[in-house]
């Protein structure tokens, strides 16, 4: 339904065809939906057009019933048709937000991928996400693995090599190594 991420972003007016058709979607819902409502209280409950029409859009607009009901059958038409409109309301505004809220988040994807390999800094002194964070220095290893760095041990069997090592003195065989640490 919508473009995928590596597509290109909808022209202005494709987006405006697009939005048009969900607000004709939704427009077609909650007529319904008051059509519906206005059956129903006036079959159902036996009350007139005209308060069948306004009970049934206070309900849809989110106010409430006006006139009483008297039978029971029109008293669970009522409840059954609030909590219609209830979720119909946020299926209309889930309608109408989608589109919105796609291409915000597709034009954010589109410029994102577009800045991977430009750095960035978002606020003085501090690099954002973005950046290339290979060059920055790597914070001191704690505990015994930095104790035998700072000596220039080889590594232990089993043990990947440390930063820096040449290939071939790996610990594990596929690394080049005889798996002793030895090349």
């Amino acid at each position: 339904m919508f473009e995928h991420k590596s597509m290109p972003l909808l022209s202005r007016r494709a987006f405006a065809r697009r939005m048009a058709g969900h607000a004709l979607f939704a427009l077609a819902f909650v007529a319904g939906s008051l059509a519906i409502g206005v059956a129903g209280y006036h079959w159902i409950e036996g009350m007139p057009f005209v308060d069948s029409l306004l009970n049934a859009s206070m309900l849809l607009g989110g106010m409430g019933p006006v006139g009483d009901l008297h039978t029971v059958a029109g008293k669970l038409f009522a409840s059954a048709y609030a909590l219609f409109a209830g979720i119909g309301f946020l299926v209309v505004a889930g309608v109408l937000f989608a589109p919105v809220i796609h291409r915000f988040l597709h034009k954010f994807h589109l410029e994102l991928a577009a800045d991977v390999d430009a750095p960035r800094k978002d606020l003085p002194g501090r690099q954002s996400y973005r950046a290339d964070r290979s060059r920055l220095p790597r914070p001191a290893a704690a505990g015994a693995a930095a104790d035998r760095s700072r000596r220039e041990e080889p590594p232990r069997p089993g043990e990947p090599p440390r930063r820096g090592e040449p290939p071939g003195r790996g610990s594990r065989p596929e690394e080049g190594g005889d798996g002793q640490g030895e090349p």
